[in-house]
């Protein structure tokens, strides 16, 4: 299993009362899965993605990710584990404006402390496979949202991640652009990385084996 929540809550207080934003999560995800997280704005998609990817905290239950309690790590130890095995795809890029291209995708090697000879291949091996050799210097301003959304999907998969978590990966895409993306993911998990994708998309939600609905942070 690569992990696995029980009995997830995560709740804001608001004027003296809770508001949950996630009830009662059970979920388990084995290596090689794709999933699809579907449901209205509100429902708890975000939060659920940003829970796992441990980018957020919650209140209450137990989440194993490769037989670590995650619940029970300190801060710098979850980043670590997430560094080492996740890799995140955002709606809006975040790509760094300042950085070229190939800087951009360098970033996540720098933290595993590669040696510079594999960086550069690396980097040269997805600017390849993404076919963006010629652009490997422009600054992402200079290029199309589709191309920019393709330098986010290499990034997250340049550091080799056990676990691709998605979020409204084609949201800011034209169709043809979104396509491409979901035949990226196709092809990633094809060759065994497990994707965990939110999105509002049934065509998109169709990639997934398996798909799972929220409504109001609830599992439906």
């Amino acid at each position: 299993m690569l992990l696995q929540l029980s009995h997830i809550f995560k709740w804001v207080n608001s004027g003296g009362q809770r508001i949950f934003l996630l009830k009662d999560i059970n979920l388990n995800v084995a290596e090689g899965e794709f999933i699809s997280v579907m449901g209205p704005s509100g429902s708890g998609k975000s939060t659920l993605l940003n829970v796992i990817g441990m980018l957020d905290t919650f209140d209450e239950g137990t989440y194993d990710f490769l037989d670590t309690s995650v619940h029970n790590l300190r801060e710098k130890h979850r980043a670590n584990l997430y560094k080492e095995y996740i890799g995140f795809v955002f709606q809006s890029y975040h790509l760094l404006d300042e950085l070229t291209v190939k800087e951009n995708l360098e970033m996540p090697l720098l933290y595993k402390k590669h040696r510079s000879s594999e960086r550069k291949a690396l980097v040269a091996d997805m600017l390849d496979r993404f076919n963006m050799v010629a652009k490997k210097d422009l600054f992402p301003a200079q290029l199309s949202g589709g191309q920019q959304q393709l330098v986010g999907v290499a990034r997250a998969l340049i550091a080799s991640p056990k676990l691709i978590l998605a979020d409204e990966p084609t949201g800011n895409l034209n169709s043809e652009q979104g396509e491409e993306i979901m035949e990226q993911f196709k092809q990633l998990n094809n060759e065994g990385v497990t994707i965990i994708q939110v999105t509002h998309s049934e065509k998109n939600a169709a990639y997934g084996k398996r798909i799972i609905k929220l409504l109001d942070g609830r599992m439906v």
